[in-house]
């Protein structure tokens, strides 16, 4: 997911996506820890995705503050 289809999402949609990316992500290191992933990179992926969805939610709870 791109930073322009991140900043399009509703507030809604953005906790909703945060909560789904966190499950998976959790999902994905446990499955990791018992049998390898077949592309490690999957998990670093993820993170910065999970990452980025934190900073715009973030970034628009500052902005209402202001």
């Amino acid at each position: 997911m791109k930073n322009i289809e991140i900043r399009e999402l509703s507030d809604k949609e953005l906790t909703a996506r945060i909560k789904v990316e966190r499950s998976g992500m959790n999902k994905m290191i446990l499955g990791h820890a018992i049998s390898p992933v077949d592309n490690p990179n999957i998990i670093k992926e993820n993170k910065k995705l999970i990452a980025r969805l934190l900073t715009e939610q973030k970034k628009r709870q500052l902005a209402t503050v202001q």
